[in-house]
């Protein structure tokens, strides 16, 4: 993992060395001995500058070496781990699905290990390849197996390796891994000492720590993976500690915005706003709007994150939270990333609030300057209850005379800033609902919003069925494919096909929605009245297809993933999605959710050749299940968190050396710990000093946090 963009961290103590002299710790690279100009040139392709980025650069794995077995000193159901060679690998199928197996030469015998339903480890396990096999075996037919082992490769600087824990880092193209460790060593001689622990003793023993000048030493050149496994755990630690330190401050300074409308909700307001509505809310809906009542009238501004599976119809939960606002004489307003959704929000909005007294506007930035100058003008005034819009309505010259809800909508497509944007625009704190119809894994829960309070609504409508999904590979099965397509076509189904690029790509052989349109039309859908839609399409000229869609008045749509989110046309039950590879996990079932939203049962082809272990592995759990909230796991573990915070101008993942897939337990464990100090306010006393200035130094900017208070 790259180093993290966030401000530098200087953690040195300024009594451990002469006054005047700069810390050892800020050191640039060039100057530790054995490096010079040219390899430091190459360590600042891997983000490392100073000493102090190297020593919180965290090995990439690490070699037990310490345990490795010959096949014949092996003990039945103990975990061990073997060393060896490739000879073989294979895969057949079974009555249990796919079993893969590889057969390992360990010099003096063979072992042998097995994986169900896990075809990409065939082409994992290639011939020659050397790799620890880690697990608890067992004896079959008079050979050693390993179910489902632990795997690390070997790399050929690992042929030297007998014995011990041996560390491995990420490197660049001429750096080599011994280059790297003398590196290592030099910055652990020069800076080691130096390390300044920022926690107070007694929390550090109370989480189980150890000094973290020991942890830095430990992790680089441990003895024993004990020692290596309680370093790491440390490094960890006050890594994921400052950041949802950053989180629990970000969450006590929204608490603390001062005069946030109190509104009430009555009875009679309720059964007036439900009236709107020609359906009966779920289960799910009631206690979202159950958490909300109880956020608007506690006089605390609401800063709640709503997330719905797809379909589970949070808009309606949004709406209420908007309505309640202007019964009490406030204003309410809708953010959207783009213009095609708000739009589609403006439409479903309006039609609900049809032959209301709501006063209601769309903002976007499509709007001519004289309608834009109009609605803002209006809003100053107080002459509109409500505006839908883009991120227009967070620009400058966007005032609100009484801001009591604001609404954003799939927040991952805006940042921390942007969501506070909102209380500068109005005489009062607005009370904010975050939506987003992605589910969010737990440990994005925990960071990216976890400012936020959290209403998740995971059931569906009455009648909405499970889509039928199917991965399409042969020709054969496309063929197929396409033949029942045009059967439910002839019976007055609609269908998206869904393409990743709007012009091809010849190299890659891609093709893109404006080839495949003509092309359907002279194959496979022939006589099928079919529109295209894409981003670059005048916009007129794509709602107008999109209304002719809508309507009926077109049986088919080819499109990219413009219609990812906000449409919704009931009658549509059909989607193929191309080179479904190219595309992520939570993005195939977002654009499923298009389809099955009516009576109908839907049908979704994911057509693609790739055997990539990844891409089969997307597209097999898209398969399994139904749940957003599963997919979002697995999406999760797949591709990792990406950007956590949503700003995309700051780059990457703001943490040194944590992962959020892989260290799940410690972010627990560190949330609870930051919480406890943030809302006891110990964090504000002077033994944990140390510790909040590294936390605004680290995050201040990225978190939006005064430097004082």
């Amino acid at each position: 993992m790259s180093s993290s963009p966030a401000p530098h961290n200087d953690r040195t103590d300024a009594a451990a060395f002469p006054p005047g002299e700069g810390s050892p710790l800020q050191s640039p690279l060039r100057f530790l001995p054995g490096v010079g100009s040219a390899r430091a040139a190459l360590l600042e392709k891997l983000d490392l500058r100073t000493v102090d980025d190297v020593l919180w650069r965290l090995p990439r794995d690490v070699l037990d070496l310490t345990q490795v077995k010959s096949p014949v000193d092996l003990v039945e159901g103990e975990l061990q781990t073997v060393r060896g060679v490739v000879a073989e690998s294979d895969s057949r199928e079974t009555r249990r699905g796919t079993l893969t197996a590889a057969l390992l030469d360990c010099g003096d015998d063979f072992v042998r290990a097995l994986w169900f339903n896990a075809p990409w480890m065939r082409q994992k396990m290639q011939p020659g390849s050397r790799w620890l096999f880690s697990g608890k075996p067992k004896k079959k037919d008079g050979r050693w197996e390993f179910s489902h082992p632990r795997l690390q490769q070997l790399g050929e600087e690992d042929d030297d390796a007998h014995g011990g824990v041996v560390t491995r880092y990420g490197l660049t193209e001429g750096l080599r891994l011994h280059e790297m460790k003398r590196v290592v060593h030099a910055a652990l001689e020069q800076g080691g000492e130096y390390v300044s622990d920022p926690l107070p003793a007694p929390f550090a023993s109370a989480n189980s720590l150890i000094a973290l000048t020991t942890a830095v030493r430990q992790v680089h050149e441990p003895r024993s993976m004990a020692e290596y496994e309680s370093a790491r755990r440390r490094l960890l630690f006050d890594d994921l500690l400052e950041f949802q330190v950053g989180v629990a401050l970000r969450r006590r300074l929204w608490g603390r915005r001062s005069n946030p409308p109190v509104l009430p909700v009555t009875a009679k307001i309720d059964a007036r706003i439900r009236r709107l509505f020609p359906f009966p809310f779920t289960n799910g809906q009631n206690a979202a709007i159950r958490d909300i009542i109880t956020d608007l009238q506690s006089g605390r501004a609401m800063h709640r994150l709503l997330q719905a599976d797809v379909g589970a119809g949070k808009t309606v939960v949004a709406i209420y939270a908007m309505l309640v606002a202007i019964a009490a004489q406030h204003q309410a307003v809708l953010m959207a990333p783009t213009e095609l959704l708000a739009m589609q929000h403006w439409r479903t909005i309006d039609g609900f609030l049809e032959g209301s007294r709501v006063r209601r506007a769309l903002l976007t930035g499509s709007l001519t300057d004289s309608k834009r100058r109009d609605v803002r003008e209006r809003l100053a005034a107080g002459e509109l209850d409500l505006v839908i819009g883009t991120q227009a309505v967070i620009q400058e010259g966007v005032n609100f005379a009484k801001l009591g809800v604001a609404v954003i909508d799939e927040q991952h497509k805006f940042g921390v800033a942007q969501r506070s944007r909102f209380a500068g625009q109005s005489s009062m704190a607005p009370h904010v609902l975050v939506m987003t119809a992605t589910p969010i894994p737990r440990s994005l829960c925990l960071t990216q919003f976890g400012d936020l309070d959290l209403t998740s609504v995971t059931d569906l409508p009455p009648g909405r069925q499970k889509i039928v999904t199917s991965r399409v590979t042969a020709p054969t099965s496309r063929r197929k494919a396409w033949e029942f397509i045009r059967g439910r076509l002839q019976q007055g189904r609609q269908l998206y096909v869904v393409c990743p690029l709007i012009e091809g790509d010849e190299a890659t052989g891609r093709a893109g929605a404006a080839h495949v349109f003509e092309q359907l039309q002279q194959s496979e859908l022939a006589g099928v009245r079919l529109g295209l839609v894409h981003g670059q399409l005048d916009r007129d000229d794509r709602d107008e297809r999109m209304e002719q869609f809508r309507h009926g008045e077109l049986q088919g749509i080819v499109a990219t993933t413009v219609i990812e989110v906000g449409v919704d046309v009931p009658n549509a039950t059909l989607m193929v999605v191309l080179d479904a590879e190219r595309f992520g996990l939570s993005q195939l079932h977002q654009l499923r959710g298009r389809i099955g939203r009516g009576s109908h049962q839907g049908y979704c082809f994911l057509f693609s050749e790739s055997n990539a272990p990844d891409a089969v592995a997307r597209l097999s759990a898209l398969e399994a299940t139904s749940s957003g909230f599963e997919i979002a796991e697995k999406d999760f573990e797949l591709r990792g968190p990406g950007d956590v915070l949503g700003t995309r101008q700051h780059g990457e993942l703001p943490l040194r050396s944590a992962d959020l897939v892989r260290d799940r337990d410690l972010l627990e464990e560190t949330r609870t710990a930051a919480m406890q100090l943030v809302e006891s306010g110990e964090i504000d006393t002077a033994e944990f000093a140390p510790l909040k200035l590294i936390v605004l130094d680290r995050f201040a900017e990225l978190m939006d946090l005064p430097r004082t208070g």
